[in-house]
């Protein structure tokens, strides 16, 4: 049998069940917990950068991190998502003209008191540099239906929660991989469907920049909650 990277992906919708089996290695509890520790640590330095290097990045890494953003769960396996990745400056400057401008009218209103002020901490604007100085940027876009042979619509399950899964895994993939990244929901999103070309069934769920941070990069001085105060054992 050929590699999973290399077979085709089918609809599987009304398919019987066909089990195979899965008997990955067990880790030993010294290796798992020292594993578990390196990962916390590792990912405790992970933050959100609006301050990109114009540096070019690896393209294999990128590829990579949306190789393993690509193995979250789904629902019933479906797998609802499209990555689309963008190099082209001229496609970057248009996603960025058309980002601003519904960013304008966000804070220059549309978002409500309420929203700016829990903006205000993280000292962000409607003027969005990310969007062109990453050298790199991954558009995410949801599958809300799949088109069968004869054309008709077949509804994707869990939408929201898959693509929101394996978003996150993506970002700690790039993080993992010494790149950082930002994700950034202009809305509306419409204005990426048109800018790159997408079908009616895809909607677009973010913008995620890429790349090094530049050398002045600088971030808000936030706090994460501890573990106890997310961690509740019952």
């Amino acid at each position: 049998m050929s590699p999973a990277s290399e077979r085709r992906w089918t609809p599987t919708h009304g398919a019987a069940y066909r089990p195979v089996p899965y008997r990955p290695e067990r880790m030993s509890a010294a290796e798992s917990l020292a594993r578990a520790a390196e990962l916390r640590a590792r990912m405790d330095q992970r933050r959100t950068v609006r301050q990109f290097a114009p540096d070019p990045v690896p393209e294999q890494v990128v590829r990579d991190a949306i190789a393993c953003a690509s193995t979250a769960p789904s629902g019933a396996h479906q797998q609802p998502w499209t990555f689309v990745l963008v190099k082209d400056p001229d496609v970057r400057r248009r996603i960025r003209e058309a980002a601003e401008r519904e960013e304008q009218v966000s804070y220059d209103g549309r978002l409500g008191e309420e929203w700016l002020a829990a903006l205000r901490p993280l000292g962000t604007d409607a003027v969005k540099p990310h969007l062109t100085d990453a050298p790199a940027l991954i558009v995410v876009f949801q599958q809300r239906y799949w088109l069968g042979a004869d054309g008709t619509k077949h509804k994707h399950y869990y939408v929201d929660e898959s693509v929101g899964i394996a978003v996150g895994m993506l970002l700690t993939a790039l993080h993992l991989s010494g790149l950082a990244a930002l994700v950034h929901t202009p809305s509306p999103m419409r204005f990426l469907s048109e800018v790159l070309g997408r079908p009616e069934n895809e909607k677009a769920f973010a913008v995620i920049p890429v790349g090094y941070p530049a050398d002045d990069c600088e971030v808000p001085d936030l706090v994460r909650k501890s573990l106890d105060q997310v961690l509740v054992d019952v």
